[in-house]
């Protein structure tokens, strides 16, 4: 019996375009301007601090980054920032601090209603049945757990996050990790066994498949094709889904 439905976002609740054409490209022309209206606070020194630290990581295993000079401070530190974030937006890198802020400058855009969320039409529908049949609905995403929440809060079917009994993005673990479906699971306190993931992508399918969770392949028109894809059982639909 699934207890627990555990959703991916991108390709599977939302239009993959929605997040390569609309929030990717709001977060990148924001880079500069965001550091520069906070400069001297804690979330500017976080974010340069964590940008700092991923960007001598990659150094550390010779990856071509942009330059980062010994020392940087001030406005040398930012342009340093900027440019190394927007190098890893270029290569779709899941950096826990690029996310991280991503989800800050998102959550200043739905603020001031420049950003709404968007889900298919089957989502919502979908969720509501399985929370009125008991069952648990959780989201686990590379992007923030601020901007999975602004997203969900914010979409044509309204305030989606009551809904939801838990948000959880790669500080849980990496998404290809079997061991961060088990804590998904346990933090919800169900068992993998009684969790169903459901994804576009079958690296990670296979990963929640290890750790003992059910599994559906949501293929989503422009959806990336996935070569192994008849190994598991798909839905065109999250209404597709059946629970108990």
């Amino acid at each position: 019996m699934v207890r627990l439905v555990l959703l991916d976002i991108e390709g599977t609740t939302t239009r993959m375009a929605f997040v390569h054409e609309v929030l990717f490209p709001f977060a990148r022309a924001r880079l500069a301007e965001w550091l520069s209206r906070h400069a001297g606070t804690d979330g500017h020194r976080d974010v340069v601090e964590r940008l700092r630290a991923e960007h001598a990581a990659d150094r550390a295993r010779a990856e071509p980054v942009p330059e980062w000079p010994r020392g940087a401070a001030g406005h040398v530190d930012d342009e340093a920032a900027v440019a190394y974030g927007t190098w890893l937006m270029e290569r779709d890198r899941k950096s826990p601090a690029l996310k991280m802020w991503q989800g800050l400058i998102w959550e200043e855009g739905y603020q001031a209603g420049l950003l709404h969320g968007e889900v298919y039409p089957d989502v919502a529908s979908s969720i509501r049945e399985w929370r009125a049949r008991g069952v648990d609905v959780a989201v686990y995403s590379s992007g923030s757990e601020l901007a999975q929440r602004r997203l969900f809060a914010s979409t044509s079917d309204g305030d989606l996050t009551p809904l939801f009994c838990g948000f959880f993005d790669t500080a849980v673990g990496p998404k290809t990790s079997p061991d961060s479906y088990r804590r998904i699971a346990s933090a919800l306190s169900h068992d993998p066994a009684s969790t169903l993931f459901v994804s576009d992508v079958t690296l990670e399918l296979r990963a929640a498949a290890s750790a003992g969770c059910q599994t559906r392949l949501c293929m989503r028109p422009g959806n990336a094709f996935q070569p192994d894809a008849d190994h598991f059982a798909a839905v065109t639909s999250l209404a597709a889904i059946s629970v108990p």
